[in-house]
């Protein structure tokens, strides 16, 4: 496992994998915040992404004065996509380097790993992109930013019958991750419940490489659109393998699709698929177009993806929380994380509800050549804020519940509840 220090101001390392030299400040000059991301292995791609973000988001904080009279030292894990590591990289994060909260990770599992380890010492962790349900029942010192699995599932299940018209549903899940069998749950629940029907049910486990037989299986049954709730490394072997044997439906996804390596090599093969996600680069709003402008300066011209934005927004909402505490003790930081409310992140306006999870919108992209483009905003209850886009191509309507400032360089301070 690889250990990389940030002080953020100091912008060393932006996403590279390369170490930092680890930064030593006098006690007390600066607050340690810890973060374990998959900056190596088989998801390396939604560690970097987040991880990029975070950087992005400190930098900002730090250049403006910090929180609380301090700047921000961000010391991040790699846990190489492992679960295993995930949970030593919580450990030393906590126990070495006696972090004051934590962020990550993007895989539900891995921080179902961390998690604990967390609760148990009473640090607070903000997961950017974790949507498990289980993620945030571990015990209330931990928090996500993003919408949950059965959400997702939900959305995408109405946007396949509403939207899309389709009635006859197959599912091909990924019974290795709590993420992709969550998702499948709540599409196979919303599907068959609002009048469609699961025609075929298959299965795989992430490592796979080969998909033929359950793509078989399921094209003697004729779906009419295809459910694949799993992460970008096998979608894009399932869709291309589903296209050469002749499925020409629809295929759906969730927020796991969200990968610049998605459809690498295999762009034609991924046109009329959809998947659910936080954010559009295509959305006019201030707030987003300001941020893009901002991550590309950073990137070498890098656009950014959902995950960056999630880290982004993750990282502000956490700095926000200790500015309205005026502390980093562990129970007033945590109160503070839990009383916030109508937040304007980039990926949308955020509200922590009694349970540790955002309330906000979610975005339904359709891939062109390639390309991500918005189709759909969903709102918090199921609503559609905004008529289907078939085309797929550069027209998004604002929604209302999307912030109409340009964010700030610093955390806005969330309203706070009565009593917090």
């Amino acid at each position: 496992m690889r250990s990389t220090v940030f002080l953020v101001a100091l912008s060393c390392c932006g996403i590279a994998l390369a170490s930092c030299n680890k930064t030593t400040s006098p006690a007390g000059d600066t607050i340690p915040i810890g973060e374990y991301a998959s900056l190596t292995g088989n998801t390396a791609t939604f560690g970097q992404s987040v991880h990029s973000g975070a950087v992005l988001a400190i930098d900002e904080i730090n250049t403006s004065g910090g929180v609380i009279g301090k700047k921000i030292n961000l010391i991040t894990e790699d846990d190489q996509s492992k679960t295993e590591d995930a949970a030593a990289a919580v450990h030393k994060l906590i126990d070495r380097d006696q972090v004051i909260a934590l962020l990550g990770e993007v895989a539900s599992g891995r921080s179902k790993a961390g998690g604990p380890i967390a609760q148990s010492a009473h640090v607070p962790m903000i997961s950017p992109a974790s949507t498990n349900e289980d993620v945030t029942k571990i015990g209330d010192y931990i928090f996500r930013i993003c919408f949950v699995d059965s959400y997702q599932g939900q959305s995408m299940a109405r946007f396949a019958l509403n939207s899309l018209g389709k009635k006859r549903a197959a599912l091909l899940e990924d019974m290795k991750q709590d993420y992709s069998v969550g998702l499948a749950k709540s599409f196979r629940e919303t599907f068959a419940k609002s009048g469609g029907q699961i025609v075929s049910e298959q299965s795989y486990a992430s490592g796979d490489k080969d998909f033929h037989a359950q793509l078989t299986s399921i094209r003697s049954f004729n779906p009419d659109v295809i459910f694949v709730p799993g992460y970008y490394n096998e979608v894009g072997l399932i869709v291309r393998q589903a296209r050469e044997l002749g499925l020409t439906c629809p295929i759906l996804g969730g927020d796991g699709w969200d990968s610049p390596e998605l459809t690498k090599g295999n762009e034609s093969a991924f046109n009329d698929t959809y998947f659910s996600n936080h954010f559009a680069t295509e959305d006019p709003d201030p707030v987003v177009q300001e941020f893009v402008k901002k991550y590309k300066a950073k990137n070498d011209g890098k656009t950014p993806d959902a995950m960056a934005a999630l880290g982004y927004d993750a990282a502000r909402i956490l700095a926000d929380a200790i500015t309205r505490a005026g502390t980093t003790e562990h129970q007033k930081l945590r109160d503070a994380i839990a009383a916030t409310k109508d937040f304007p992140g980039v990926t949308g306006m955020i509200t922590i509800d009694k349970d540790r999870n955002a309330q906000k919108p979610l975005t339904i992209l359709r891939i062109v050549d390639g390309k991500f483009h918005f189709a759909q905003r969903i709102g918090a209850n199921g609503e559609a804020l905004t008529p289907f886009n078939p085309n797929g191509k550069n027209s998004m309507a604002p929604a209302s519940t999307a912030p109409t400032s340009a964010a700030p360089a610093t955390p806005a301070p969330a309203s706070t509840p009565a009593g917090k």
